[in-house]
C-alpha cells in the first residue's frame, strides 16, 4: 500500500521560520546605514554641483554638517567620514565603516568608500 502525502512537518516549518527571521534581521541591520550613505552621497554631489570652484574646504564641511542635521543623519559627522581638498576644484574623499551588532558577539561591518570631484559632478 501507498502512504498518503502529509505535507510539511512541524520541524520543516520551524526551520523555514527561523531562516526567514534570520534574513529579516540582516535586512533590518543593514538598511539604515545603506540609506544614510545614499543620502550622504546625494548631498555631497548636490553641494559640489552648486558650489563655486574656489570654495574653502572648511566652509564646505560646515555646509555639509548643516545638511546632515536637516536630513536627520545624526550618527555620522562629516568631518570624521570625509576629507575635503581644493586643488583645481573641490575634491571629497569619503571613507568610513560602521559596525552593527548582529548576533551575540558577531558584528556586521559595513564599509563605504567613494571619491567625488567637483568638475566631474558639474558636467553631469
Amino acid at each position: 500500500m501507498r502512504k498518503d502525502q502529509q505535507g510539511a512537518s512541524y520541524i520543516g516549518i520551524l526551520i523555514a521560520i527561523i531562516g526567514f527571521a534570520f534574513l529579516v534581521k540582516i535586512a533590518i541591520a543593514v538598511w539604515g546605514p545603506y540609506w544614510d550613505d545614499r543620502v550622504v552621497d546625494g548631498q555631497i554631489a548636490e553641494l559640489l554641483k552648486n558650489s563655486p570652484a574656489n570654495t574653502d574646504p572648511s566652509k564646505f564641511v560646515s555646509q555639509m554638517s548643516q545638511r546632515f542635521d536637516m536630513n536627520g543623519i545624526r550618527d555620522l559627522k562629516f568631518d570624521e567620514i570625509a576629507q575635503v581638498t581644493n586643488v583645481e576644484g573641490l575634491q571629497v574623499k569619503k571613507d568610513y565603516e560602521i559596525r552593527k551588532p548582529f548576533l551575540l558577539n558577531i558584528d556586521l561591518v559595513l564599509k563605504f568608500e567613494k571619491n567625488f570631484d567637483q568638475r566631474s559632478v558639474q558636467t553631469k
